[in-house]
């Protein structure tokens, strides 16, 4: 990720994309720490309960644009249970910046995007994982959402233009090719061999 060239201003701005459930901010916070501690935008810090996924103005002005400038972006991160935002929270212009979320891949961002990758579980199956981790009291919300993502994704889908596909296994990751690359000849980009290794 560190060798890409830089796709916003001087960051490599590397996406994390995948249904609600599906591991995107676990997978997120190890690639993160693979890299260094490199900075981890979360798009539930963006979206709010009247906006799940009408928040590209919000991302543009106060993170996008600044970082393209390379300028540390300051950004207002929602509260879901106060249903406010809070005070605004910085995220430096680094070598390599992560954002994950639901969304992460929609068609205004590519541009500027060094990769997307794709968290490659089936909705139903990432749906059924994020219930069970929000419980009773989210159930309502999780309704509601259900909804909002299908049609997101219906209009907007991310995974035809991922760069990679990650896979959850036991023991780590695999990442394989996305529909957006076609793979070279000897290619082996699933490496690993244990929990503590993802390439």
């Amino acid at each position: 990720m560190r060798g890409l060239p830089p796709s916003l201003g001087p960051v490599r701005l590397v996406a994390v994309d995948g249904h609600a459930g599906s591991g995107k901010s676990t997978f997120a916070g190890r690639l993160a720490h693979a890299l260094g501690g490199a900075p981890v935008l979360h798009l539930d810090d963006i979206a709010c309960h009247e906006r799940l996924f009408s928040w590209t103005d919000r991302l543009m002005t106060q993170v996008i644009e600044p970082l393209a400038r390379g300028e540390s972006a300051h950004y207002t991160p929602y509260d879901w249970r106060t249903r406010a935002f809070g005070a605004p929270r910085p995220l430096p212009a680094a070598p390599v910046v992560l954002i994950e979320g639901v969304g992460a891949g929609r068609r205004a961002l590519r541009p500027h995007l060094a990769r997307l990758l794709w968290m490659e579980l089936p909705r139903e199956e990432s749906w059924s994982r994020g219930r069970r981790r929000d419980g009773a009291e989210q159930r309502e919300f999780w309704d509601g959402w259900v909804a909002a993502e299908r049609a997101h994704f219906a209009g907007d889908p991310s995974r035809p233009h991922a760069d990679l596909l990650v896979l959850q296994g036991p023991e780590g990751y695999e990442v394989l090719p996305g529909p957006a690359t076609a793979p070279e000849a000897g290619q082996d980009v699933t490496l690993g061999d244990g929990p503590s290794r993802m390439w």
